[in-house]
């Protein structure tokens, strides 16, 4: 793992999924949060959520560092444009992986205020994506990503997977 994606992985996720939650569980009545236990259907799903979404995480931050010879991190954007797994079937799978990682947590902790950080991750990130991202991405890429963006959805992904023309 190169040193410019593991500053990414820990300053962006690390932010979202870390630091950001302990401050709400710690501003809500601190960490001692009433937590999940095995014998309760949260706590599985909890675990097979986080579980899913640090795998896909760690695989589409790999895919971007092998083939797009980047990072996930605006300051180090791939230079190649990843259309490999998961992207071949939603635009923003990393996004996915955390939110998965954030109702994890949400349901692990038993968190109202974890589960209003996912909402409001999604909506800034359902914001930002067509207003800043998209274009910068359409710039860079030019048809590619036009022609990707036109064939694989933003969210909710198509059950074939998209092979470029």
């Amino acid at each position: 793992m190169t040193w410019g994606l593991l500053r990414a992985i820990v300053i962006l996720p690390g932010t979202a999924l870390v630091f950001v939650p302990a401050l709400l569980l710690w501003a809500s009545g601190g960490l001692g949060a009433t937590l999940a236990t095995p014998g309760q259907p949260g706590f599985w799903l909890a675990a097979a959520l986080g579980a899913a979404g640090l795998g896909f995480a760690v695989w589409t931050a790999s895919l971007f560092a092998r083939f797009g010879q980047g990072t996930p991190a605006p300051w180090d954007p791939p230079k190649k444009l990843v259309v490999r797994g998961p992207y071949r079937h939603a635009r923003n799978p990393m996004i996915t992986s955390v939110l998965a990682m954030l109702a994890a947590e949400a349901l692990l902790f038993q968190s109202w205020p974890l589960a209003a950080w996912l909402a409001v991750f999604f909506t800034a990130n359902a914001i930002y994506f067509p207003l800043s991202e998209e274009p910068g991405l359409a710039r860079r890429f030019g048809e590619d990503y036009t022609r990707y963006k036109a064939n694989v959805p933003r969210w909710l992904p198509r059950l074939k997977p998209w092979h470029q023309a």
